[in-house]
């Protein structure tokens, strides 16, 4: 029998009736002749709950314990989910993270999965035909028996870890929306949904703004080659034939995909904030004495531009970090003005990264130069470029958001089936 983790977001379990709904959908597949294991993600809503709570209680509160806290969310539906399988005659049991096991760093609240045990799940399917449900989101640090928790939309890779320990034939990804679409809907009304995208292509989309999959459980998949499956819940359970493809986007190797398009999506990040510094000393170390403080602050910085030094003395330095780190970034930055050698701080925090991305890019040439032309054209502004083999991104004015985004979707084909 083939094996399959079938995985749930918040608004899937948001209730009861949803929790039912889930369990036809698991019921189909159960029918259809598959070993299951599901993994929910917490109630929708109860986890900014749960972490509202650990605010109250305490400002300050140990990581520890605010695992221990929030983790309980998924804990709930996975308990709920099997009572419901229970009754409606399949076998099924709850797993927590630290039951399997699934190992993890000891960084509270953003850990890193480190092994995943499926040894009982395997065990459970064979001997008693048992839909395993997991709790998302959660492991167990091995030396210390602490719970630890993976970061927002860490049920993701959850999933696709249990998946490549069990060997599963794929990792389905339930959602609220049916597919990964070439852009955000609700910004170009024609932007359509793929049936097929690379994983170096859904990696770039993940972490460059779109947010249908945290960027860690992409990560995954392609190391241990896990092909997902993003689908929407919503559909009706019976209405699915088990057997077939239903509406959805297959993440996977770039060898199953026949024909790749030049450029695949346009993704965009309104979370960006530009940090100018004015008359930088133009020597060595200049660039460590900037950044490493930033990195120990754990300040990302993405985008890097410097201008050639015309003079050989000075020249500028231009980055943008994330808009929420904007004013921490400036006050470390003063803070080492005097060994750095800059004459000011120039900011912006109404920027947005346009970046386009397509494995299509390896062997075209000038697909950037036409991006540059159309936004000149529409007026379009470009404060700072950064590329990689695959894609590019843009810094450009908030305003121009959607006019961008519009623009380079239409360019380069992508409103078209």
């Amino acid at each position: 029998m083939a094996r399959l983790v079938m995985k749930f977001g918040g608004t899937s379990v948001a209730d009861i009736d949803r929790i039912r709904n889930v369990a036809h959908h698991v019921k189909r597949e159960v029918d259809a002749g598959h070993h299951v294991a599901v993994v929910v993600s917490a109630m929708s809503g109860k986890t900014n709950e749960l972490v509202a709570w650990c605010k109250a209680a305490a400002p300050r509160h140990d990581a520890r314990e605010y695992d221990a806290v929030v983790a309980s969310g998924e804990q709930v539906t996975a308990g709920l989910l099997a009572m419901t399988l229970e009754s409606m005659g399949i076998p099924a049991r709850s797993w927590l993270g630290w039951q399997l096991p699934i190992i993890t760093s000891d960084a509270h609240a953003s850990a890193r999965i480190l092994d995943v045990n499926a040894d009982e799940l395997v065990k459970g399917f064979k001997e008693r035909g048992e839909v395993a449900v997991i709790a998302g989101f959660q492991g167990i640090h091995k030396e210390t028996g602490r719970i630890t928790t993976l970061g927002r939309g860490g049920s993701d890779t959850s999933a696709v870890a249990i998946a490549a320990a069990m060997q599963a034939e794929r990792c389905d990804i339930y959602t609220d929306v049916d597919g990964v679409y070439t852009t955000d809907p609700r910004v170009v009304p024609k932007a359509r949904r793929m049936e097929k995208i690379a994983f170096e292509e859904m990696l770039e989309l993940a972490s460059l703004g779109a947010k249908v999959l945290q960027v860690r459980s992409v990560e995954l998949g392609m190391v241990h080659n896990v092909r997902i499956f993003v689908r929407s819940s919503f559909e009706a359970p019976d209405s699915i034939d088990p057997h077939g493809t239903p509406p959805g986007t297959l993440i996977c190797d770039e060898a199953e995909i026949m024909e790749q398009q030049v450029v695949t999506g346009i993704a965009f990040s309104k979370d960006e904030a530009q940090v100018s510094l004015r008359r930088v000393q133009d020597k060595p170390g200049v660039a460590a004495a900037i950044f490493g403080p930033l990195a120990d602050g754990n300040i990302n910085v993405d985008m890097i531009v410097q201008n050639v030094s015309a003079d050989g003395a000075t020249t500028d330095l231009t980055f943008t970090v994330p808009s929420a780190d904007y004013d921490r970034a400036r006050d470390i930055l003063t803070k080492v003005k005097g060994t750095v050698g800059y004459d000011r701080i120039d900011g912006a925090t109404d920027v947005t990264k346009v970046s386009v991305i397509g494995i299509g890019m390896r062997s075209h040439a000038g697909v950037a130069a036409q991006a540059f032309k159309a936004l000149a054209e529409r007026g379009i502004n470009i404060r700072a470029i950064t590329t990689s083999e695959i894609k590019f991104s843009l810094l450009i004015d908030s305003a121009f958001t959607e006019l961008a985004v519009r623009t380079l979707h239409s360019l380069y084909g992508l409103d078209k089936a």
